[in-house]
């Protein structure tokens, strides 16, 4: 018996995760009333239920019987109930947009702006992350990306550590990514930009990350920063971090920089961790010619 309480905050994808979990064979329940809980989790135990995989949607719009989900949980415990706590987060940035482009009223705003409410729910739920099993970030997420999390942890069984990565290719001419937890700088490496048949190709090229990655500073980096991130990432996951953006420029943000990217990602993605590469000024070199 595997049982799932999805959580987190409203705008972060509870619904979304709810309707995959459902695609993959768990009875799920959303919204069920507090009081409700232990009686749904004890009928659910039953042997006589033939249940294999339920998912509970819990949330802030429980109104006032929120309060009791604490208490309810420590209750589950005692009495030997197993469960498992997936909680969704997202940056409140991201969130007011969301919300925005739903036109829909946060529950806790009431007549604040969406942003109080939002801070005011990461309040109640902070008992709820300290406890769960497994913290998403879904800021950056797509939903592609998001199922991808959902049927390694539920699906496939695979280890799941709370850290996503990101590993982010810029350009230093169009500002450093204002999200940055760690920037490198790889202007050093000889610039392809100045060989005639490579400066229109970019780092996804072959020809391109086979010039880069020719220069023997560019295997050294490689090699210590993968030894520097495989330090620190074991110790940013006993922190409670659960997103880390590591950033990798050039001047243009076009070869460099996406060529270095790519390489550590594809070192990155041999250990337990989740990771994806993103090249934010790829294209801005072609955008302002044209």
């Amino acid at each position: 018996m595997r049982f799932v309480i999805v959580t987190g905050m409203s705008g972060a994808g509870k619904s979304s995760v709810l309707k995959m979990l459902e695609d993959t064979g768990y009875f799920c329940v959303d919204n069920l009333p507090i009081q409700l809980i232990h009686k749904f989790t004890q009928l659910t135990f039953d042997k006589q239920s033939h249940i294999e995989k339920v998912a509970l949607g819990v949330d802030v719009r429980s109104g006032e019987g929120f309060d009791e989900l604490e208490t309810v949980l420590t209750e589950l415990s005692d009495y030997g109930y197993e469960f498992e706590i997936l909680f969704l987060e997202a940056s409140t940035e991201v969130l007011v947009t969301r919300y925005k482009e739903t036109r829909r009223s946060h529950p806790l705003c009431g007549t604040e702006r969406v942003d109080k409410g939002i801070e005011l729910e990461r309040e109640k739920l902070s008992f709820l992350k300290k406890r769960a099993n497994y913290i998403i970030d879904t800021s950056k997420l797509l939903i592609r990306e998001l199922k991808a999390e959902i049927d390694k942890i539920f699906v496939s069984g695979e280890q799941y550590n709370n850290l996503f990565i990101t590993i982010l290719s810029f350009g230093f001419k169009y500002g450093i990514p204002t999200d940055s937890d760690l920037v490198f700088d790889v202007r050093f490496l000889p610039n392809p930009y100045y060989i005639p048949e490579l400066k229109p190709l970019t780092g996804n090229d072959t020809p391109v990350s086979d010039y880069v990655m020719k220069a023997e500073a560019a295997d050294r980096f490689l090699d210590k920063l993968e030894d520097m991130l495989s330090f620190l990432i074991p110790n940013y996951i006993t922190e409670g971090k659960n997103q880390l953006v590591v950033s990798i420029g050039c001047t243009g943000g076009k070869h460099r920089s996406v060529t270095l990217a790519n390489a550590i990602t594809k070192r990155l993605s041999q250990l337990p961790y989740s990771v994806k590469v993103e090249h934010r000024d790829i294209e801005k070199d072609a955008k302002r010619k044209s």
